[in-house]
């Protein structure tokens, strides 16, 4: 241990000096990465804590779409650290026309569904379409669901029996918004009456490089993006790359990227295989089926419901199977063809893409979460394929820098140490704290005996100054498949 009091004191003196014994402690804090609205507090490209949903709406205002992915992270992760970071919109914001055709005379319900939202007014007897019309764009513009806290993604104006809805961001993410005509146990007012056209289509993918530079030297482990396409995605793996990223040796920050794509499984696949990079997660939608929620939502929901686990390294947590995991605050596909099979995900999974579920009561599941990676220097290599092993990389990377730092910092390297000096360290002490360390993470390694026998550590022959370690590591793995053989008797011999 280090000690304050100098050793070459003379006055009489009877003190303690205090210093801390160790108390290891990991992080996995979540960040989100999307628009936000000018009513909120939180400029373009800062970033800050949010705990709650209230705090969302402060921070990036009602019916934004960080709003909506903090909500979807929460509930999913209900004692998660989540940051959100306000990526600045660029381009065009989209505009649609709901146009009201001839109304039943006799009213009803009517229910329009947007965003996975339901809006629902009564329609009284004889009511006109124009009047109709005015109602609806009241009821989106003043919407609000008491159990999520959530507005909707458009504001709505209304003129001679057409409501104008036009998206709270610029930019082509607003394509993928949903709205659709409910079919309700009673008759839905809506069904028929409606036509749906596309004025001006969204346009602009904005850039999260300012994101990235409020983020400073501050860990993040889980980076959730609404945004994924080619540049963006280039902008991560720059920012998380070995050499001179979050996982080079100069940072040692580290962190994953979750982002969303919705296009054909053919499509899905490709773009994957053209990453190729440990880094980055993609969760997948198709461009047909009928996805009520948007997929910003989705990826929002789907890393929050892991991210309990990708941080539990001290219990094993973080090496667990997730399938089977239900994801809260999403729905399935409406058109049943779309939920993933088993061939679909196999497929997928071989080139990169991660995976879903329906359960038999139309949950949306956990199937399994990997990465890019597909290849090391050309060779095929699935080491850092599923996304438990990055997260059990960086419990373990950091409880070994933690221990290190405990028992060796602030000391003098010397090849033995026969006075039992506490000031010095030898590469003998500094192997047996890398093998202790190694043994207390049971839930994440294995094998410590025979990682004990590979473990080298010895002094730089040209910098006495510097100890080289040699530490491989083997992983627990997820039990992710049970294949059994059943043999069928008539009848025991």
């Amino acid at each position: 241990m280090v000690s304050n009091i100098p050793a070459n004191i003379t006055a009489p003196l009877l003190a303690f000096d205090v210093t801390s014994g160790g108390a290891f402690e990991t992080e996995n804090r979540l960040i989100l990465f999307g628009h936000g609205l000018d009513t909120g507090t939180l400029a373009e490209g800062g970033i800050a804590l949010c705990n709650t949903i209230q705090d969302a709406r402060l921070l990036v205002g009602a019916g934004s779409m960080l709003e909506g992915m903090f909500q979807r992270t929460r509930v999913n992760a209900p004692a998660q650290e989540i940051w959100i970071g306000r990526v600045a919109a660029t381009g065009t914001a989209e505009v649609r026309t709901i146009t009201i055709g001839s109304v039943p005379a006799a009213g009803g319900q009517a229910v329009l569904e947007i965003a996975g939202e339901q809006v629902s007014f009564s329609v009284a007897a004889g009511t006109s379409a124009n009047a109709v019309a005015t109602a609806l764009a009241a009821a989106i513009n003043a919407y609000f669901n008491p159990a999520s806290k959530l507005s909707l993604p458009f504001t709505a104006t209304a003129a001679t029996n057409v409501v104008t809805i036009t998206a709270r961001h610029a930019g082509a993410y607003a394509t993928g918004l949903d709205i659709y005509v409910p079919v309700l146990e009673s008759s839905n007012l809506f069904k028929g009456i409606l036509t749906f056209a596309t004025t001006t289509p969204g346009a602009g993918v904005p850039s999260v490089a300012a994101v990235l530079a409020s983020m400073n030297d501050d860990p993040f482990e889980m980076i959730v993006s609404a945004f994924g396409d080619g540049t963006n995605l280039g902008l991560f793996k720059t920012f998380l790359n070995e050499v001179s990223g979050r996982w080079s040796y100069a940072q040692q920050l580290y962190g994953h990227v979750f982002y969303p794509k919705t296009d054909t499984s053919s499509n899905l696949a490709t773009s994957a295989l053209t990453h190729d990079n440990w880094h980055l997660t993609m969760v997948p939608r198709f461009t047909s089926g009928g996805f009520a929620e948007p997929d910003y939502l989705w990826v929002a929901a789907y890393a929050g419901r892991i991210a309990p686990w990708s941080g539990g390294g001290a219990n094993g947590d973080v090496s667990r199977n997730q399938t089977g995991l239900v994801v809260q605050g999403i729905s399935p596909p409406r058109d049943r063809n779309y939920w993933m099979d088993y061939a679909t995900r196999e497929a997928l999974l071989k080139n990169g893409v991660s995976t879903w579920s329906v359960s038999r009561d139309g949950a949306v599941t956990i199937d399994k979460v990997i990465t890019h990676q597909q290849t090391t220097n050309g060779a095929p290599d699935t080491t850092f394929r599923d996304i438990q092993k990055v997260y059990q990389i960086t419990y373990a990377l950091k409880k070994f820098r933690a221990d290190l730092a405990f028992e060796h910092s602030n000391k003098a390297i010397a090849d033995d140490n026969p006075a039992n000096l506490d000031a010095i360290t030898t590469p003998s002490d500094i192997k047996a704290t890398l093998y202790h360390s190694y043994r207390r993470m049971a839930g994440v390694l294995e094998n410590s005996e025979r990682a004990l026998l590979d473990m080298r550590v010895v002094r730089d022959s040209d910098n006495a100054d510097r100890v080289n370690i040699t530490l491989l590591l083997d992983f627990t793995n997820p039990l992710d498949i049970f294949a059994g053989l059943a043999r069928v008797y008539s009848q025991f011999s």
